[in-house]
C-alpha cells in the first residue's frame, strides 16, 4: 500500500482497489450475504492473499469503508494564502462531493448493514462506519475550517462544532430519507445548488468577510 500524506491512511493499490471494488458491488448485489469467498471468485483472488491483506471479514470491511470514504475529499488551496473565493470553492466541493458519495447505490447499502450491525450487536462494523467515515471526513476538512479561521475568514471557537454545523448544512435529511428508501432526485445540478446554498448559509453564520460574488 501507499501512504496517503494528507490522512494518514494508506491508498490501497490497484489491486486491492479492484478487491475493495468487488466488496462494494457484493454489498450492493446481496446485503449483508458477503462471505471471503465471494470476494475472491468476484475480485479474482486467492483468499489466501485476501487474509494477508486484511486477516479477516472485519479487517475487509474497515478497508472497503476507508476506500469509500476517502472519495470525500477536502478542497485543496496548496498552501497559498486562503481567500474567500478559494475556501467557498473548496467548501462547495467538498459539499458536493460529500452528497454525491451518500447518494450512492455503495454508500446507502453500506450504511444500511452498519445500522443493522450496530443495532443487533453482531459486529463492530457501527463503529468502523463511523471511525473511517464521517469522523474521518471531519479531520479532512476541519484544517480547511481552522485556515479559514487563521486567515480571519471564519470565526469560530471550536472546529468540531463548526464542522458539525457545515456537515448538517450540507446533508440536511438526505442522508437519513435514502437510506429509509426514498428515491430522492439528486441529479449533478441539484447537488450543486445543494451544495452552494450549503456553503452560502455556513458562512452566513461564520464568515468574516462578503461572499464572493455569484457569476
Amino acid at each position: 500500500m501507499v501512504q496517503e500524506a494528507e490522512s494518514g491512511i494508506e491508498t490501497p493499490s490497484a489491486r486491492q482497489q479492484v478487491v475493495l471494488d468487488a466488496v462494494l458491488d457484493l454489498i450492493v448485489e446481496g446485503g449483508d450475504q458477503l462471505t471471503m469467498d465471494a470476494v475472491a471468485r468476484r475480485a479474482s483472488c486467492s483468499k489466501e492473499t485476501l487474509y494477508k491483506w486484511y486477516r479477516d471479514r472485519d479487517g475487509l470491511l474497515r478497508a472497503t469503508v476507508q476506500w469509500q470514504a476517502s472519495r470525500v475529499r477536502a478542497g485543496r488551496y496548496d498552501g497559498q494564502p486562503l481567500d474567500v473565493a478559494t475556501l467557498r470553492d473548496s467548501l462547495k466541493g467538498f459539499a458536493a462531493n460529500w452528497l454525491e458519495v451518500i447518494a450512492s447505490s455503495t454508500s446507502i447499502a453500506l450504511n444500511r448493514i452498519a445500522i443493522g450491525h450496530a443495532a443487533s450487536g453482531r459486529s463492530n462494523l457501527g463503529s468502523i462506519v463511523l471511525a473511517n467515515g464521517r469522523f474521518a471526513i471531519g479531520e479532512r476538512l476541519k484544517p480547511l475550517l481552522e485556515a479559514g479561521r487563521e486567515a480571519r475568514l471564519l470565526a469560530f471557537e471550536d472546529s468540531e462544532a463548526a464542522f458539525r454545523t457545515f456537515f448538517g448544512l450540507v446533508g440536511r435529511d438526505i442522508q437519513i430519507r435514502l437510506l429509509l428508501g426514498d428515491a430522492l432526485p439528486l441529479s449533478t445540478a441539484e447537488i450543486d445548488r445543494d451544495a452552494e446554498a450549503a456553503v452560502d448559509q455556513f458562512l452566513a453564520l461564520y464568515g468574516q468577510a462578503p461572499s464572493h460574488p455569484k457569476s
